[in-house]
């Protein structure tokens, strides 16, 4: 029987982001809060879900094997990961393949940022490859990867999201997966090549669904589909990291005697990508045109998505802007949420459901990097319910996973009803409300800290969606940011830039 081992350790780090991300919050989708899990409680935990990971498990067990599950560690977006953290998950792996591996199977994100580690995924590819020089390693990334050639140089297999929202997760473990297993049979020698593009793309304007991505993604699907390749995979970048290897990617696994056809693939699609740079640029509009708009668009449900403010892509989700303005316009039958603020659940929990009570909603961070200061609402409402912020996903991006929000509650204040949770959360099942005694169907207005996460569970609902570009420190105003270690000349702070692509074989 051969050992494989399987790990999870994904964090996607905003750098400009003041929110800590220590060990203890890599407890994501976990049982029990307060930091990772371990062997059978991960696989437990993992087993059945819409992950890589559990496709991991489904092509062991095909193979008459257990998976050996060295760690499942997963943090809700933030700032860079604590070095002791990622000291602590890296040896874990690296001990367990020490202790013996035919294979190892990596769940990882790709966006991770350390204290000190610009590119954590591949230091800890490095660490695994001098241990193993000849171990077979596959990996599934998130769509938002910022790839390395370190990462490249000490992979067999790499394979990434095709969806965003992220719906072929499942399948993305699998891609890798078996790609792998037909390497370790001697079926195939997979060689990867890739490329990366200076381009700094808007998180608005890169899902795969529509374009400008959607024929480049299309095309490298259908170039793995076909046999042409063995995996085909194109990455939209995170953008929110002030680091050298940002940008879009491409990423080919062939055999080695179609490397030249490959290589024409890998051309054709940084070629696309580079021609329509830009249209991967979002422009905002104010806050107040927005709310005036979706308020003249009829009957609802209209989501109202704030995305500038994304637990998702490292925000707070208590920034209170977007609230403030539908409140000043008038809006109503609106559902929000969900809101971080501790300090107002203890209060509704204290005062009990049925309780009128005023709270400072809110407006509890500060973000040095962009000079906002938290400015908390002032609203009056009812406590409707207090819960433990708990529901299994039903959705199909995380299909069967456990979400936890902490103890949460719902304020309604007459036109709004409000969820406000202990822990960050972004909306992308709509049990995040239902769980709480609030439908988002019977909404006119449905306001969500969201991208495009929010379309997994909420379109089926939806009539409408008006992208709210408020204030936070996930805006696609690239102005407003810091920059200091990011590669240079880069598209679109740098609008001459100019681009070699991969050479013609």
């Amino acid at each position: 029987m051969k050992r494989f081992v399987v790990a999870v350790f994904k964090h996607e780090t905003n750098t400009f982001s003041p929110l800590p991300t220590p060990l203890e919050a890599f407890d994501r989708y976990n049982p029990r809060p307060g930091g990772p899990v371990y062997g059978e409680e991960a696989v437990a935990t993992y087993r059945g879900t819409n992950t890589p990971v559990a496709a991991y498990i489904d092509l062991i067990e095909e193979e008459a094997s257990e998976p050996v599950f060295a760690i499942a560690a997963s943090a809700t977006p933030g700032g860079p990961v604590a070095d002791s953290a990622f000291e602590h998950c890296a040896a874990v792996i690296c001990d367990t393949v020490t202790a013996g591996c035919d294979g190892l199977f990596l769940d990882l994100h790709g966006g991770m940022v350390t204290e000190t580690h610009d590119d954590p995924e591949g230091e800890l590819l490095r660490r695994i490859r001098a241990i193993a020089p000849g171990l077979p390693i596959a990996v599934a990334f998130d769509f938002h990867t910022n790839l390395s050639q370190t990462t490249v140089d000490n992979a067999t297999v790499i394979t990434g999201y095709r969806t965003y929202p992220h719906v072929d997760t499942y399948e993305t473990g699998m891609r890798a997966g078996r790609t792998l297993m037909r390497a370790m049979r001697g079926e195939v020698e997979p060689v990867i090549i890739w490329h990366s593009l200076p381009i700094l793309s808007h998180l608005n304007r890169q899902t795969p669904s529509r374009q400008p991505m959607k024929d480049i993604m299309d095309l490298a699907i259908a170039a793995e589909s076909g046999g042409e390749v063995l995996n085909a995979s194109v990455f939209g970048c995170f953008p929110l990291a002030d680091i050298p290897h940002v940008g879009m990617h491409g990423v080919i696994v062939a055999e080695g005697a179609a490397e030249a056809s490959a290589r024409r693939l890998l051309h054709e699609l940084m070629s696309m990508a580079w021609e329509r740079r830009r249209d991967f640029v979002f422009e905002t509009e104010p806050v107040a045109t927005s709310i005036a708009r979706a308020k003249g668009l009829g009957d609802g449900p209209i989501v109202l998505a704030d995305h500038s403010d994304v637990a998702g892509s490292g925000g707070s989700t208590d920034v209170t802007d977007v609230l403030r303005e539908i409140i000043a316009q008038g809006l109503e039958n609106v559902c929000a949420g969900p809101i971080w603020d501790p300090d107002s659940v203890a209060r509704m929990a204290e005062a009990g459901s049925g309780a009128e009570i005023t709270l400072s909603l809110g407006g509890k961070t500060d973000f040095p990097a962009i000079g906002l200061k938290g400015e908390p609402l002032e609203v009056r409402g009812t406590v409707k319910r207090i819960t433990d912020g708990t529901f299994t996903v039903t959705a199909p991006m995380k299909t069967g996973t456990r979400i936890c929000m902490g103890r949460s509650a719902v304020l309604d204040t007459g036109p709004m009803e409000i969820l406000v949770t202990s822990e960050r959360h972004e909306p992308f099942d709509t049990g995040c409300f239902t769980h709480a005694g609030v439908d988002p169907a019977q909404k006119n207005y449905i306001v969500l800290k969201s991208r495009q996460h929010f379309r997994a569970g909420f379109e089926p609902i939806l009539k409408d969606v008006v992208m709210v570009s408020g204030r936070g420190i996930c805006s696609s105003d690239y102005s407003l940011f810091p920059w200091r270690n990011l590669r240079r000349p880069i598209f679109p702070l740098d609008p001459e830039t100019t681009v070699d692509l991969p050479p013609m074989p």
